[in-house]
């Protein structure tokens, strides 16, 4: 198996233009769930396969759009190249893991803005700030240090998460277990950004093995895949094992369906330098404190990842910049 480069140039219609760079040909195995070598020796983690494909695929084929309505901090329109439509798996159950190891990933402050949403049903600031130390968000203060009538908001509003767990527990052989944060009445009313991590769709799966199994999907309308792409699924994957553990239950598969995929113009150099990098080989794996067992008793404390050499990964393929779009 001959490894070879890949070219890409890209233009627009406007005057916005890239100069060409090069980076070695994407290899996979034949199953596709992991990346190979030149030898066909299998590398990194699956996080890292789906990592480089998306990244190739965005700069294959992606386009530019015209009229971004997202700014840089100097006021420059933030331009995207973004392709339509793809999905991403992974089986907890056989060790499968979204981190990527072609820079190091931080999860301790993902992880709460997670419980933010979901656990306390919240869109303070303060709240995100004091508990988790999480100040990301503030540049969607809508001027009451909230983030207005989306996410935690639309959570508490319809009581969605207690209603999640509820109905898994009184119907698991329901297909009708939805959390969705789309909802078009509460946009009428002041708000920030509008949901991207929009939808999850709930499942118990009878496993042959015997074992009971929790699947979900995560559908997302926009992700800024360079950014925030891998934290967001382990965001998701860690929301779905905590349910699984409320209902005494296994985590079974996880799968990410995004709408629109997206690199900023300003990140294109750092997509060609995580295609050039070489993964690392290791087993990552999300793993919850044994003695908790009731959804709303977790902690981000009670949250660690394992197998994830950040040490490592530092030195090899040290963290990268990505100005963000407002």
């Amino acid at each position: 198996m001959q490894r070879i480069d890949r070219d890409y140039i890209i233009r627009s219609k406007k005057t916005l233009y890239i100069e060409k760079s090069t980076y070695p040909e994407v290899l996979t195995n034949e199953t596709k769930t992991s990346l190979v070598d030149n030898s066909g020796n299998e590398i990194g983690t699956k996080g890292d396969m789906y990592h480089k494909l998306i990244l190739d695929r965005i700069l294959q084929e992606g386009c530019f759009d015209e009229s971004p309505r997202p700014k840089y901090e100097d006021g420059s329109p933030a331009y995207t190249l973004s392709c339509n439509h793809g999905m991403a798996t992974y089986d907890l159950s056989k060790g499968e893991s979204p981190l990527t190891t072609l820079r190091p990933i931080a999860t301790k402050s993902s992880i709460g803005e997670i419980l933010w949403i979901y656990q306390d049903a919240s869109n303070d600031l303060e709240v995100l700030k004091d508990k988790y130390g999480v100040t990301w968000w503030d540049e969607w203060d809508i001027g009451n240090r909230t983030i207005g009538s989306v996410y935690g908001e639309t959570v508490r509003r319809r009581d969605l998460m207690r209603n999640l767990l509820e109905g898994l527990k009184n119907n698991p052989d329901g297909r009708r277990h939805i959390i969705s944060l789309w909802q078009v009445d509460d946009f009428k009313e002041k708000h920030a950004l509008k949901p991207c991590a929009f939808q999850t769709i709930w499942n118990i799966r009878h496993g042959r093995d015997g074992m009971d199994y929790l699947d979900m999907m995560l559908v997302q309308r926009s992700s800024d895949f360079a950014t925030a792409g891998c934290i967001n699924q382990v965001q998701y994957i860690t929301l779905m094992m905590m349910v699984a553990r409320h209902l005494h239950i296994e985590p079974g598969k996880f799968t990410w369906v995004y709408d629109n995929i997206q690199i900023y113009d300003r990140h294109i150099n750092q997509a060609v330098q995580m295609l050039n990098r070489e993964p690392i080989n290791c087993n990552p794996r999300i793993v919850l404190n044994p003695d908790i067992d009731d959804f709303y008793d977790f902690t981000v404390n009670d949250v660690s990842i394992e197998g994830y050499p950040r040490k490592l990964i530092k030195e090899k393929n040290p963290q990268l910049k990505f100005p963000l779009g407002i």
